[in-house]
């Protein structure tokens, strides 16, 4: 067990193919405040964490209302919409291929814990997770710290550890553990912005399993 490598899985837009449903919810609530909506590319290239400088790039204005207002809206159109959100075609085979090499895999996400939890159960594939985690409310403020709690738990039991994700936010969780990251392109954020991190990118799950 002491040598049992471990991936940490992002899940939205890792796992979780959401991005056009967050595009769409995002338009709902500036279409509804007059302000321009936004398209894929642009969402790419300005989506970011924490979240509210992400708003405030797709055109927000917190002098006229406060963050949580759009935040908490939005949370409300997504949780209607994700039913629609499937997996990435390649996840189910993905998660076995590494559960049969023996790994410890572990989602890792800044999603709200008990929703988090839903999704996975409702996707069928909890059986391969050791850990799900989340966080506990719905502002999606970070997961570095959570991350250091989860490895704190681990440590002793793992050996190689590596980050899977799609964001620079993944990249910079990674970073400040330490640990090794791979980011899949075609999620939340551009290729060419994860490429400006110098860490691994690829473009699909398949591409991760060669790399490791």
């Amino acid at each position: 067990m002491q040598n049992k490598k471990t991936i940490l899985w992002d899940w939205n837009g890792t796992l979780l193919d959401d991005t056009r449903i967050c595009i769409d919810a995002i338009n709902i609530l500036l279409k509804e405040r007059g302000k321009n909506e936004i398209n894929e590319s642009i969402y790419r290239n300005i989506f970011t964490f924490p979240v509210r400088d992400y708003y405030a790039r797709a055109g927000f204005d917190f002098d006229e209302e406060a963050f949580e207002k759009p935040a908490l809206e939005f949370i409300e159109y997504y949780e209607k919409m994700i039913r629609k959100a499937m997996l990435y075609y390649d996840v189910r085979e993905t998660l076995s291929a590494f559960r049969d090499s023996g790994y410890h895999q572990i989602i890792l996400s800044a999603m709200q814990q008990d929703f988090l939890n839903t999704l996975v159960t409702r996707h069928k594939i909890e059986h391969f997770f050791s850990h799900i985690s989340g966080i506990d409310n719905h502002y999606a403020a970070g997961k570095v710290e959570n991350a250091r709690r989860l490895l704190a738990k681990l440590e002793g039991m793992t050996g190689e550890i590596c980050l899977v994700g799609d964001t620079i936010h993944d990249y910079e969780v990674g970073h400040k553990l330490g640990i090794r990251v791979i980011l899949v392109s075609r999620g939340h954020q551009s290729e060419e912005r994860l490429k400006k991190t110098g860490c691994e990118v690829v473009k699909n799950l398949s591409e991760v399993r060669k790399l490791l």
